[in-house]
């Protein structure tokens, strides 16, 4: 256990470094071509379009629940819709296509097609509601704004010239890693912990069939448990030949890949508590929802 444990950290560590780094520095780059109110003009469309962009957008992403952090905070200095920036949140994971194509072939392209739908229907709705709730209040100020970089631009003759602009999105990017670095290093312990100590036997048992609260307590368990979209949907396969509930499956699922303890332990760099709090319960929601209507239908 211990080994698996300090194999997953390791694993994770580097792994989420690097996908953080180079999601950070695509999305200055991405920035430096195309102007914040371009960005702010796609994503805050009228009668819902801005919604349905950025559900889009989230399905083409491949980007698991933590990578997916850079990419909101350059969508927040681009000041795109809140609305718009929450639905992004709560499915790039869950719709990553990774994850989409997995299902297919696990489960079939019905029971994937019912995720993709619950999915993107949750998210857009999450993020209708606590745009008219005004939940943006719970933004950190911070959040906006874009790290000093002492390489900007050098004035000659009256007319600026940038002097190095990838050394200046570099040093942008390093800032903005150095500032979640210790959310990112608690998150991970924590998962790698959970991952490595709580034995898939375990999980089966008190999630199966017989148990009434199968579903939302796989739903929980799923948040600390994190899981990579390449291994959610083979370990999910498993636990259900040992036992555990085709609804509870879905929930464990959605609530892993939605709201992983990382990415909600990184989230407190840029949203209050009342935000976070919001963002587990959306995920929560979703994950029982759709567990429940799974075990139904199917």
């Amino acid at each position: 256990m211990l080994k698996d444990t300090l194999e997953m950290f390791l694993f994770l560590a580097i792994e989420l470094t690097l996908l953080f780094l180079l999601i950070s520095f695509l999305v200055g780059v991405l920035q430096s071509y195309i102007p914040p109110e371009k960005i702010q003009r796609i994503l805050s469309g009228k009668k819902g379009k801005g919604y349905v962009v950025a559900a889009l957008l989230a399905a083409i992403t491949p980007f698991c629940s933590c990578s997916t952090i850079p990419f909101l905070k350059g969508l927040l200095r681009a000041k795109a819709g809140f609305g718009t920036m929450m639905v992004f949140l709560f499915a790039s994971p869950l719709l990553n296509p990774v994850i989409i194509g997995l299902f297919v072939v696990t489960f079939g392209i019905k029971v994937a097609a019912f995720y993709f739908v619950m999915a993107m229907g949750v998210s857009v709705i999450a993020g209708v509601l606590l745009e008219k709730l005004n939940f943006e209040r719970f933004v950190k100020p911070e959040a906006y704004i874009e790290p000093e970089s002492s390489c900007g631009a050098k004035s000659y003759g009256g007319v600026k010239v940038e002097t190095n602009k990838w050394k200046k999105i570099w040093n942008t990017t390093w800032k903005d890693f150095k500032k979640v670095l210790p959310y990112l290093i608690g998150g991970i312990a924590i998962g790698s912990f959970i991952y490595g100590f709580m034995p898939t036997e375990f999980i089966a048992k008190i999630a199966s069939d017989n148990n009434p609260f199968a579903i939302p307590v796989a739903a929980v368990i799923g948040i600390p448990l994190y899981i990579r979209a390449e291994a959610v949907i083979p370990l999910s396969a498993a636990l259900a030949a040992k036992g555990m509930g085709l609804g509870a499956v879905m929930a464990l699922i959605i609530g892993s890949a939605g709201a992983s303890l990382t990415e909600v332990i990184l989230l407190k760099s840029i949203f209050k508590t009342p935000m976070i709090i919001a963002f587990v319960a959306v995920v929560l929601t979703m994950a029982m929802s759709s567990g429940y209507l799974y075990s139904w239908i199917f």
